[in-house]
């Protein structure tokens, strides 16, 4: 979701916000406190509210150094003077190289005074001083800090990791002309399209338990004391959400409707204007600052931020250095560790590191230091062969649109001549015995998914599954995808959930991160994945029903990817309706699902249509060394 999901509430239990930084070991906690001296400052906005701020100073003050701020959510914590986090910066490398490091709560977070908004309303205009917002915020910060902090250079850096991302962004928005340098990692940029919903389909498992532990304030007053956990009673998040029944028993059983931030998304199932306010691409012209965008192939929660960000900076801002890097990482997994694996699938060494000192760390030290630098405009990293690649732009002008085509026996084909004039593929779907997302037993959303094995949702009835011969070559997928379905069904509403999978050969075999009793012979591999809620087929803000029994065509986009497809492996395309719990169930009936009882939810029949006048296909872009 918005943090790392598998370790937000042990974060927000002890207060602090270690998402963007590597694990802190004895010497950098020795090194921070022999170098550093820690401040604390109330930073007064325009408008008279006042931000709790840390600041590290270099106790070498013969020299003047450039300033780094994080803004966060999840706490600056350890609050005190005396008090020091073990480490300062993106990665040891800045902590090592001398900065001024800032961290600041937010406006209405922690101990900053205001009232918290989830990723604030953006203003184009700013009459007054009461007039606002999260660029208005960084402005004054930086205005503060570059008049009052003595020995800085005069030039600014930010940074952050999702949550702290979107505030990253919005410091783009503050113009201030100090800040040379931000890097939004894994930002939330559209919070409807990135952690809400993904194209209206509500993200159960990633938002349910997020709230509690994130709620530690809803009112003006500023506090140390963390949010709370929810106790589920089990492990198992399958058998938790089907018991607790249709969303609106999230309230009746546990909530209580205690949590305003959670009403906010159960009261806008539309994307409404409360959730347009809150897309912060809308703003992003006008940017001067060079800018560093960092995301994750296999980021579960923030993908669509990370890659809308950048190619949003990239067209209304074309004059701007704007730089892209994209990794085989999980949420802000090249902040820590080697970043080497994902579950079972080995990525052929580690790749943290090279980011961490050869892309972020150059980055910085170019912009707020003048180094040297020969940074790659787009460093994406060819998950299936595991290598980099680097491109003046993103997608590749290289990549060649193709059409991938469903067809007639569970075939897979770039071919349009094989379809033949009639043909469809049908299931039942039952939202009472959804089909899971993951072969495992976990109450999160369980970041593995997103390579995970197929093959257990290949043998369900309500799985479609489609998939080419042998390939006599390799075939490198390079930018985003389109699923474009020609369906019918028996209900009123369907959700439609697309996979591409990379099927392994034969003589695959394991390698040292393969889990126990794993084969990766005929692996089934997700490659990327994506949902679509039927009835906003043809907008987000205008829900329609479907004609029972009518073809119908559903096309949405399942973002980007940078796989190659090897010699002797399968291109496979599995569809199905429900993906349970990372998605709520749909009533399959036409109607607000956050509102709905228990008997509402019915099965209904689906068809995929796979005839020459009724195509199902996917939209892709091929490299055209691999056509």
């Amino acid at each position: 979701m918005k943090t790392f999901l598998l370790f937000v509430f042990s974060f927000l239990l002890l207060a602090f916000t270690l998402a963007a930084q590597p694990p802190p070991n004895n010497s950098d906690a020795v090194y921070v406190k022999n170098n550093y001296q820690k401040l604390e400052y109330q930073i007064p906005m325009r408008d008279g509210k006042k931000l709790f701020t840390s600041v590290y100073v270099p106790k070498d003050q013969s020299k003047k150094y450039p300033i780094m701020i994080d803004r966060t959510p999840y706490s600056v914590a350890p609050y005190g003077a005396d008090k020091y986090r073990t480490s300062l910066g993106p990665s040891p490398l800045f902590l090592h190289d001398g900065y001024i490091f800032v961290y600041q709560d937010v406006r209405g977070r922690w101990m900053s005074e205001g009232i918290f908004e989830e990723m604030t309303p953006e203003k184009e205009i700013h009459k007054t001083n009461n007039d606002v917002d999260e660029g208005t915020d960084t402005y004054d910060t930086i205005d503060w800090l570059i008049k009052n902090i003595p020995n800085n250079s005069g030039k600014v850096g930010v940074w952050g990791i999702s949550y702290p991302g979107f505030f990253t962004t919005a410091s783009l928005l503050s113009r201030h002309p100090a800040l040379v340098a931000a890097s939004p990692q894994a930002p939330m940029a559209d919070l409807y399209r990135d952690d809400a919903f993904h194209n209206g389909a509500f993200m159960l498992a990633a938002n349910f338990g997020f709230y509690p532990g994130f709620t530690n304030r809803q009112d003006d007053k500023p506090t140390q004391r963390g949010g709370s956990r929810l106790d589920y009673g089990t492990q198992d998040g399958y058998e938790f959400y089907l018991k607790m029944g249709p969303l609106k028993n999230s309230n009746d059983k546990y909530y209580k409707d205690t949590i305003r931030l959670w009403n906010e998304m159960l009261n806008h199932p539309n994307y409404d204007q409360h959730w347009k306010d809150r897309n912060v691409l809308y703003h992003l012209h006008d940017i001067k600052t060079a800018v560093l965008v960092t995301g994750g192939w296999y980021d579960a929660e923030d993908l669509y931020g990370a890659i809308n960000t950048y190619k949003t900076l990239v067209k209304n801002n074309p004059s701007t250095p704007v730089y892209f890097t994209m990794g085989p990482w999980v949420h802000g997994g090249w902040a820590r560790g080697p970043g080497d694996h994902l579950g079972d699938i080995d990525f052929g060494g580690p790749t943290g590191p090279f980011y961490r000192e050869k892309i972020e760390f150059a980055f910085f030290s170019h912009y707020l230091k003048g180094t040297d630098t020969n940074l790659p405009k787009v460093s994406a990293f060819e998950t299936g062969v595991n290598r980099w690649k680097n491109y003046n732009i993103w997608p590749p002008k290289e990549a060649v649109e193709k059409n991938l085509y469903f067809l007639p026996g569970g075939k897979l084909s770039f071919d349009e001549s094989k379809t033949i004039n009639n043909g469809f593929d049908e299931f039942i779907s039952d939202p009472n015995k959804p089909v899971p997302f993951i072969n495992a037993i976990d109450l999160d959303m369980k970041r593995e998914y997103m390579i995970g094995d197929q093959r257990f949702a290949a043998r369900r009835p309500d799985v479609l599954t489609y998939q080419t011969g042998l390939l006599d070559k390799d075939i490198t997928l390079a930018g985003n995808i389109w699923a474009n379905l020609k369906v019918s069904t028996t209900g009123t509403d369907a959700d439609w959930i697309v996979k591409i999978i990379d099927v392994y050969p034969d003589s695959a075999k394991n390698n040292q991160w393969t889990g126990k009793d794993i084969y990766m012979s005929h692996y089934e591999q997700m490659v990327r994945s994506e949902a679509m809620r039927g009835k906003f087929r043809n907008g987000f803000d205008k829900p329609e029903p479907f004609v029972p029994g009518k073809i119908t065509p559903v096309n949405f986009e399942l973002q980007d990817v940078l796989h190659t497809f090897k010699k002797g492996h399968r291109i496979m395309v599995q569809v199905q309706s429900t993906w349970f719990p990372l998605i709520d169930r749909n009533t399959q009936r036409f109607q607000d699902i956050m509102k709905a009882k228990d008997t509402d939810f019915q099965k209904a029949t689906h068809r995929i249509y796979t005839s020459s006048a009724n195509p199902s296909y996917l939209k892709v872009r091929v490299m055209d060394d691999s056509q």
